[in-house]
């Protein structure tokens, strides 16, 4: 059975499909219930996600996944579909790691409450950095990622911003979280690639931009920049430089509420 290619067609996703189990579907799941410990949906998505954390998006097949199982590709089709089904059932399963904050909590600051959003959301796509791919690909509109979004909007909401400017700060926040997230793994990526340390690496480059006369020259601030950061760890940049942008666009969203707040009241 092919693997399929849904993710070519944007309308389609398993979350939209109406429910209704094939006829091997049932059987195997009557068969799931007579033998305790056997192969059963969740245990397929969960050896999904260990093996796209492990070897990445662009390794995995049905035909590997049912290998990591001890299984055959065809007793996996029997509880999914389609690799399409299976990873969006991945993606969804996945989004279930964000702890959500109560968004109706009487005491809680707005702002506190979207740092601790974007900071699960950067969390999730650098622990299963394949995430971030399935995410322009798939409509992920899946239970769990669902739920984020809602608390998501609600704490917004929360906060006074004019509805119709609400969209548009969510995008500006979790599109830096996006971005920053996404070039972190790259970086860690390449790091494995090259068989170095991340700090090693990262002092290696900082060096050469320091120490070369013609940079110096010619790219003075992002040398003098080099020359700032290049004593510290890797990781300790990452969480500085993710807190300043992550602060910036929160202080952009309640500047854009308050003139907002400006322009009804005058």
């Amino acid at each position: 059975m092919a693997d399929g290619n849904r993710a070519g067609n944007p309308r389609t996703s398993i979350w939209l499909a109406e429910e209704k189990p094939s006829p091997r579907r049932r059987a195997s799941a009557d068969r799931s219930r007579e033998q305790p410990g056997s192969l059963d949906r969740e245990r397929i998505i969960a050896a999904a996600i260990r093996l796209l954390d492990a070897e990445g998006l662009a390794k995995f097949s049905m035909r590997r996944l049912a290998a990591e199982l001890g299984v055959t590709a065809m007793s996996v089709y029997w509880y999914v579909d389609n690799k399409d089904d299976l990873l969006e059932l991945a993606l969804d399963e996945a989004s279930g790691e964000i702890a959500l904050p109560d968004p109706d909590a009487a005491d809680a600051d707005w702002r506190d409450q979207l740092r601790h959003l974007a900071g699960e959301y950067r969390g999730l796509l650098t622990r299963h950095p394949w995430v971030a791919r399935l995410v322009g690909q798939y409509l992920n509109i899946g239970p769990k990622a669902m739920r984020f979004s809602d608390v998501t909007l609600r704490v917004l909401r929360r906060s006074g911003v004019e509805p119709s400017r609400i969209a548009g700060s969510l995008g500006a926040l979790f599109q830096f979280v996006y971005g920053f997230a996404t070039v972190q793994t790259l970086y860690e990526e390449r790091c494995r690639a090259a068989g170095v340390e991340q700090d090693q690496y990262f002092k290696e480059v900082t060096n050469t931009l320091t120490e070369r006369a013609d940079f110096a020259t010619r790219y003075q601030e992002s040398v003098e920049m080099a020359h700032r950061v290049r004593d510290g760890s890797i990781d300790d940049m990452w969480e500085r430089d993710f807190a300043v942008g992550l602060d910036t666009v929160i202080a952009g969203i309640e500047v854009m509420r308050g003139r907002a707040l400006d322009e009804a009241s005058s």
